[in-house]
């Protein structure tokens, strides 16, 4: 050992080979003591002394102050320092590459049916759910958010429906889905039953992205009518649904699924402390570790009783088992993670810091497309196609998305993106931060996403296009560079071209008011013009009509003269006729030469009087005014 030389340290390679550089280090500054020497001052063997200073694995403690003994060292000292280096050693996560086996938790992802061997604390549940599905149509899975529900329907009963009833025939077919943004228009084909025996089971999770997601109250309501159409006696469907507790008010706005779910529902309600122990300790069991006893009564006071923790404890003993010593997990490794309600946070914190500040940038941008804001209900998740994530660098997207992913915080599909439980959203304050600084314009996105994928499958028709206060709002909010960025393509392009429009229309609304406005001032000028018509026109009418008016008593002055004349003619020989003429005279004109002949002829005494009555009553003429009879007092006619 004297001799052996020890081959060199990295003290950046973390905390193990930093102590133990540390301890190479005081050795040289004592003399460099060889390690037989050492060993004798000590009774330690000098292979364990020279071990400790290896670097592989951290030294006991008696080890280490048995090494600072021999060189010398205050052992309280090294103690602290021993303790510190411990503490440091217990938080590192084992990288994953040196982890050959699968993790017994699942941290926030939920258990799939690959899973059941490892879904331990619902028996149960899991046995009332299964005797209630069997007996009915339609049946309904309600418990809050962390509570297990998505779990207890994928591994718990799917592979109990999977085993073989001899009491009924197997399922025909077993189909999961969640709803989505378009839940008819996407799941429609999986809503008819298998053509085969048997049943065709229909597992619908997140029945609350009916609320979340789903907003066309047409779409949602036809959705539910298809699955209650299970209920029926002839249906060959079997409904199960599994919906986040705070949404039983909503699900009462349909009267129909109202009735389905008064003796249809299973309650999920918090675990019992045997069914916690189960879920803590099983599933390591099943893998060959070991929980300390002292880890689990602690991780039992924490969770018991405390709603939604379940996704919490999960992810924390996750963490701890990457952080185990050996085959054992241990209450040190388990407070290093953050413990029951830092897990989570340390965790994020710890992806948040690996990333470059671009990639920590495009981070957030990732998540907060991954979430619903609440409106009068918490938070939600909100599952994302990849191609929403077109922005920024490909290479750093990817990155960032494995990441996440790698550290479970996110799920990653074929096609999707989701975050792995809402968990997340109330366990990691700066995630939190970062919905709180953006709520309402995280509102203002999910409607605009939806417009333009909407938009965009209907071959970017412009009747879809934004107008109006949308379009306002919209433009108001997504107009400065570093809010512009968290827009894909397809909502730049749909938020650009529904500008464009309504720059066109505006432009086409004020030619058209200038066509209106030309037409209308052609018009007045028209109007104006025919107003002087019509007024020249009445006063040449009025003009002619005086002028006709002068001619006509022109003519009934000459012939009042006239007939005057001829009645002072015939004054001497005819007083009758000149009479007669004078009163003509007098009828067509009020001449002066009229009157006078009038009051001439009125003098004379006439030719024929009718003498016969003293009082004449009445005159008639003949028709051919040769003949004219009288009557008078005397009731005689003559």
């Amino acid at each position: 050992m004297a001799g052996r030389r020890e081959s060199p340290l990295d003290p950046s390679a973390g905390p193990v080979a930093r102590f133990a550089f540390e301890l190479r280090k005081f050795r040289a500054e004592a003399g460099s003591p060889t390690y037989r020497v050492m060993a004798q001052r000590t009774g330690h063997g000098a292979s364990t002394l020279s071990q400790a200073a290896g670097g592989e694995r951290l030294p006991t403690l008696p080890v280490v102050l048995a090494y600072v003994q021999a060189c010398g060292g205050d052992q309280e000292k090294w103690e602290a320092r021993w303790r510190e280096v411990s503490a440091e050693a217990a938080a590192q996560r084992r990288p994953e590459d040196e982890d050959d086996v699968q993790p017994p938790y699942r941290g926030l992802a939920r258990f799939e049916t690959g899973d059941a061997e490892l879904f331990f604390g619902r028996d149960e549940l899991t046995d009332r759910l299964l005797g209630l599905t069997r007996s009915r149509r339609f049946t309904a899975v309600f418990g809050p958010s962390g509570s297990g529900k998505s779990s207890l329907l994928r591994a718990g009963l799917i592979p109990r429906l999977r085993t073989p009833d001899p009491a009924g025939a197997p399922p025909a077919a077993l189909r999961v889905l969640t709803p989505g943004a378009h839940p008819l228009r996407t799941h429609e084909h999986r809503l008819e039953p298998k053509d085969a025996d048997g049943d065709t089971w229909l597992i619908v999770d997140q029945f609350e992205e009916l609320y979340t997601l789903c907003h066309d109250p047409a779409e949602r309501d036809q959705f539910i009518d298809r699955l209650l159409a299970a209920a029926t006696p002839a249906s060959r469907l079997r409904v199960v649904i599994a919906v986040r507790a705070d949404f039983l008010g909503r699900c009462a706005e349909h009267p129909a699924l109202t009735a389905a779910l008064q003796d249809g529902t299973v309650l999920v309600g918090p675990m019992t402390r045997d069914e916690l122990r189960e879920t803590i300790i099983k599933p390591a069991q099943s893998t060959g570790m070991i929980v300390e006893r002292t880890l689990t009564a602690c991780i039992l006071d924490e969770v018991e009783g405390e709603p939604g923790a379940l996704p919490l404890m999960s992810h924390a003993l996750l963490e701890t088992w990457h952080r185990r010593k050996g085959r054992a997990l241990t209450e040190a490794a388990f407070e290093a993670a953050g413990g029951l309600h830092g897990a989570i946070a340390r965790t994020a914190e710890d992806v948040h810091a690996s990333l470059a500040p671009a990639q920590a940038a495009l981070a957030r941008r990732i998540l907060l497309r991954l979430i619903t804001p609440g409106e009068g209900t918490p938070d939600t998740r909100r599952p994302a196609q990849r191609d929403e994530f077109d922005f920024g660098d490909p290479a750093d997207t990817k990155t960032v998305l494995d990441r996440l992913a790698q550290a479970r915080l996110v799920t990653l599909d074929e096609n999707a993106v989701d975050i792995a439980h809402e968990a997340l959203i109330t366990a990691w304050p700066r995630l939190r931060q970062w919905i709180d600084d953006a709520r309402e314009r995280l509102r203002l996105h999910r409607h605009l996403t939806e417009a333009a994928q909407a938009w965009n499958s209907l071959g970017r028709d412009p009747g879809a296009l934004y107008r109006g206060t949308r379009l306002t709002a919209a433009e108001e909010t997504f107009t400065t560079s570093d809010i512009t960025d968290d827009l894909t393509a397809v909502e730049r392009d749909f938020l650009a071209t529904s500008s464009i429009a309504r720059q066109r229309e505006q432009q086409a609304t004020a030619r058209t008011t200038r066509r209106l406005r030309q037409s209308a001032i052609t018009l007045s000028v028209l109007l104006v013009l025919a107003l002087v018509a019509s007024l020249t026109a009445w006063n040449q009418y009025r003009v002619s009509d005086q002028e006709r008016r002068r001619a006509v008593a022109a003519q009934h002055l000459a012939l009042s003269r006239q007939l005057a004349a001829q009645s002072s003619s015939l004054l001497g020989t005819d007083p009758d006729l000149s009479s007669l003429l004078a009163v003509r005279a007098y009828q067509a004109s009020h001449t002066t030469e009229s009157i006078t002949s009038l009051f001439a002829a009125a003098a004379l005494p006439l030719g024929h009087r009718l003498t016969a009555h003293a009082e004449v009553w009445s005159v008639a003429f003949s028709p051919d005014g040769h003949t004219v009879a009288s009557g008078g007092d005397d009731g005689v006619v003559r």
